[in-house]
């Protein structure tokens, strides 16, 4: 089968640092899900057509006029939504609650109190039972919008899980996308599953499906280069393509010295003798330490680095005699951490050099 866009939800981030873990979870129970910044939620919204929406923690305070809001458009569409921590506070102040700042900051093993039924938590937790969870958070909901009520509740958290039934609306201060939570995984199955009415039939192999399929009918019968660093991401892309488009692709293999003993010689063979992927390899291991002798600042390394492996694979891609299509592969994490949650500039976690920039330069196409 291939995913239909209305098929998965929609994960709206705010900068928390296990955002991902969310997806991982929404997946492991067997539904499609996409991350998209805050900033961009609208966009996703009338792209992806989801069967329901998550809003994720974050690290601002709902309690200040600059901190990221989810735009209103979310809460209008219709669809069930479960708020996470910054999530729930912020369903609570954009829908007529209140949030304030609390005594003390709540981090770590937490217990609740289940005081009323919700579909949330359906066939799992029931009144009257106590359960671990994983707080991290300073702010607390202070007063719940028109339609919610309390269905959990701990120590630091009078409001600890909430729920508007009507609207089919949720939201806990507590992670349950973390193993801290023991049963947040289920947590999250429930909501996809049993609000949203999501089947759970989807797995990551019919993901492999639909990419092979959308890759054949953008690259036709044009050529595709990869530059592969020896890391996964560039590696599984290039496998991934491969499968599309066979001997279409070249890899270019450029290494710089910096991997594990034995590493560049596994990649050589890995792509060579069991994948069969055209591949070349340059040996660029000087260059690339010559470069870096005396550099001590880690941003400046990788800066260096990552303008070396353009420079080197731009004049391999030369040799070649092009190509019609740049194959990138990049991860989650460097997607999300290439893209400030504010949506302006923001502290430097770390720099890419996979993200963006290459196409224009050498006038290609991105796959």
């Amino acid at each position: 089968m291939t995913v239909q866009p209305s098929d998965n939800i929609l994960i709206v981030d705010f900068g928390s640092q296990v955002t991902q873990l969310i997806a991982r979870r929404v997946r492991e129970a067997g539904v499609y899900s996409e991350i998209v910044p805050f900033s961009r939620a609208t966009e996703a919204l009338e792209r992806l057509k989801p069967k329901g929406v998550i809003l994720s923690g974050g690290p601002a305070s709902v309690t200040f006029a600059d901190s990221p809001r989810a735009d209103h458009s979310l809460f209008g569409a219709g669809l069930p939504m479960l708020g996470i921590c910054y999530g729930q506070q912020l369903m609570a102040e954009q829908l007529g609650g209140k949030v304030i700042a609390g005594d003390h900051s709540e981090f770590g093993r937490a217990f609740l109190e289940v005081t009323d039924d919700c579909r949330l938590f359906d066939g799992l937790w029931q009144p009257g039972e106590r359960h671990q969870v994983w707080m991290s958070h300073g702010d607390k909901v202070d007063a719940l919008a028109p339609g919610f009520r309390i269905v959990a509740q701990s120590a630091g958290a009078p409001f600890a899980a909430t729920a508007d039934d009507g609207r089919q609306f949720y939201g806990v201060q507590f992670h349950p996308e973390v193993v801290h939570t023991p049963d947040g995984g289920k947590l999250i199955a429930n909501f996809v599953r049993h609000v949203c009415g999501l089947s759970g039939d989807w797995t990551m192999a019919d993901f492999r499906a639909t990419k092979i399929e959308e890759i054949r009918a953008q690259v036709g019968s044009g050529r595709v280069i990869c530059g592969l660093s020896g890391g996964v991401d560039s590696a599984v892309a290039a496998v991934l393509i491969h499968e599309a488009i066979g001997e279409q692709l070249t890899c270019v293999f450029v290494d710089h010295g910096l991997m594990r003993t034995g590493e560049a010689e596994q990649v050589v063979s890995l792509f060579r003798n069991h994948y069969n992927i055209p591949l070349v390899h340059v040996n660029a291991e000087p260059l690339f330490l010559g470069g870096l002798a005396g550099l001590a600042d880690p941003e400046a390394k990788r800066k260096f680095i990552g303008k070396t492996f353009i420079d080197v694979f731009e004049d391999e891609a030369r040799k070649i005699g092009g190509a019609d299509f740049l194959a990138q592969g990049t991860l989650y994490p460097d997607v999300i951490e290439s893209v400030s949650f504010t949506g302006g500039p923001s502290v430097t976690i770390k720099s890419h050099h996979n993200v963006g920039g290459l196409p224009e330069r050498m006038n290609m196409k991105l796959v």
